[in-house]
């Protein structure tokens, strides 16, 4: 089955280096409760709103922390890298676990945002959306890697 829209197998080594790299510097910097003391540089930002400042200003030089910004950009494009690199055999079969995995990561994101909306409120929320960025990703590798382990044992 050929795809268009997946990237030759030999840069999955780096998506999980990079995705590694990403996820691992995720749970550190959650759990010191995003208090991170990364470099700070001067950055665009296209909308600024800040406690100090009663202004909102558009198109701003800012001071930030850009720690938990190179994080994000490693989960995403490592597991981007991941999750769409051919596998070294990428037949049908590979093409269906791929959709299905795809199809279970999007219901099982959106029943855990269902779910929050519900019972989880306030700042707690707002926690669970910046998680929420990433897990449709995570749970799409996970399940993939998952069936492909799984069908690989079966067949031995």
């Amino acid at each position: 089955m050929e795809s268009n829209y997946l990237l030759p197998n030999k840069y999955k080594p780096f998506g999980w280096v990079l995705f590694s790299i990403g996820f691992i510097g995720g749970i550190i910097i959650s759990a010191s409760n995003f208090e991170s003391t990364g470099p700070t540089i001067k950055v665009l930002s296209i909308y600024s709103e800040s406690f100090m400042d009663s202004h909102n200003k558009f198109f701003k030089i800012i001071d930030n922390e850009i720690l938990d910004e190179i994080i994000a950009i490693l989960i995403i494009v490592g597991g981007l890298i991941v999750g769409f690199s051919k596998e070294k055999i990428e037949d049908e079969f590979i093409y269906k676990l791929r959709k299905d995995s795809l199809v279970w990561a999007i219901i099982i994101n959106y029943l855990i945002l269902l779910f929050t909306i519900v019972f989880v409120y306030e700042m707690a929320f707002f926690d669970v959306l910046v998680y929420n960025m990433f897990t449709p990703l995570i749970f799409f590798i996970v399940r993939f890697n998952f069936l492909k382990f799984k069908s690989i044992s079966h067949d031995e």
